[in-house]
């Protein structure tokens, strides 16, 4: 289905649950959050419904995020329930790793194509200054195993500023290591300014690459397809892995802006910067199936054309990022 501005949108991500395992600083308020009774989540039964709703209108990839969406439980069954509608073609999931291995084998044998591990840095200590866990340990268990099982991994590291490390000459740079060892796709995304994420610094992408650059003078662009986000890649001579570079604030890719979203409580977001949503939970579940459909179809043709992170007063939408689903 196209959105109002000819957007083919085949793409849907999922919040399975608000809660999360870790308390990373730029997401999560000190405080934490109150969590919604499991009750107001949809089940993994309405979920896969909505999916087939979604399937007849062009969605053909699906991504599973949180919160964490590890912490939810027998999550493998709903890859398995996706895996067997027709259309779906791809089927990934958004997740901190420190669950990963327990259920690892379950999900591949389910159907998981693929997964995102959210991951900030590779010292033991700013990991835990971060999260609020000391389980760095867990996570690089969990992209290991990841590959082994024939996953496409991709780790997403978000630009913090400097005094998220704890050491000196700490940064965004440490994490490099990575991509140059394991044949991940090592993402650096800017912050958006949504929840906690409004009062931090915001490190671009342009200045990424620009030191990239310098360190490497065999930076060249990469024009393979890396999946259906709006990441843009770059190799670098003796990397087993590749480079990419999300940028929402400075890069501005909603002209190729493929995707919807659906909350864990069941409304349709169209775009993350703005407060607006269609609420479908109650006609899931009162089964009112055509009207599911033609709420998604208002909810695609409503898409506005573009976010307007730069320019703070212009967001509306209040929510924390772990309620809304990264």
């Amino acid at each position: 289905m196209k959105d109002g501005f000819g957007r083919n949108i085949d793409y849907l991500r999922i919040s399975v649950t608000d809660r999360c395992n870790l308390r990373c600083k730029y997401c999560m308020p000190e405080g934490g959050v109150q969590s919604l009774p499991m009750s107001e989540l949809l089940t993994y039964e309405e979920v896969t419904e909505v999916c087939k709703i979604a399937a007849e209108l062009g969605i053909r990839k699906i991504r599973l995020t949180g919160g964490e969406p590890l912490v939810r439980t027998e999550l493998p069954r709903l890859v398995r329930m996706i895996r067997r509608i027709p259309e779906i073609e791809n089927i990934a999931m958004t997740t901190n790793g420190i669950l990963l291995t327990d259920c690892l084998d379950e999900l591949v044998d389910s159907g998981l194509d693929g997964v995102n591990i959210s991951l900030d840095t590779l010292d033991r200590d700013t990991f835990r200054h971060i999260t609020g866990q000391d389980a760095l340990n867990k996570v690089m268990t969990g992209i290991q195993a990841s590959l082994d099982a024939g996953l496409r991994v991709k780790v997403n590291t978000v630009l913090l500023p400097h005094h998220f490390y704890l050491h000196e000459g700490d940064s965004w740079k440490s994490m490099l290591p990575l991509a140059r060892e394991l044949p991940v796709d090592l993402r650096f995304i800017e912050l958006m300014p949504i929840g906690e994420g409004k009062q931090f610094y915001q490190i671009t992408g342009e200045e990424v690459l620009g030191e990239l650059r310098k360190e490497y003078p065999s930076v060249a662009d990469d024009h393979t397809v890396h999946g259906s986000g709006p990441a843009v890649y770059y190799k670098i001579q003796g990397f087993a892995g590749t480079i990419g570079l999300i940028q929402a604030m400075h890069g501005k890719f909603c002209y190729q802006c493929n995707r919807i979203r659906l909350s864990a409580t069941g409304k349709i977001k169209p775009c993350l910067c703005y407060s607006d949503t269609y609420d479908i939970q109650y006609l899931v579940r009162e089964r009112r199936l055509e009207e599911i459909k033609k709420t998604m179809e208002k909810a695609i043709l409503a898409k506005p054309a573009a976010h307007c992170f730069e320019e703070l007063s212009q967001i509306s939408e209040n929510h924390k990022m772990v309620s809304i689903g990264g």
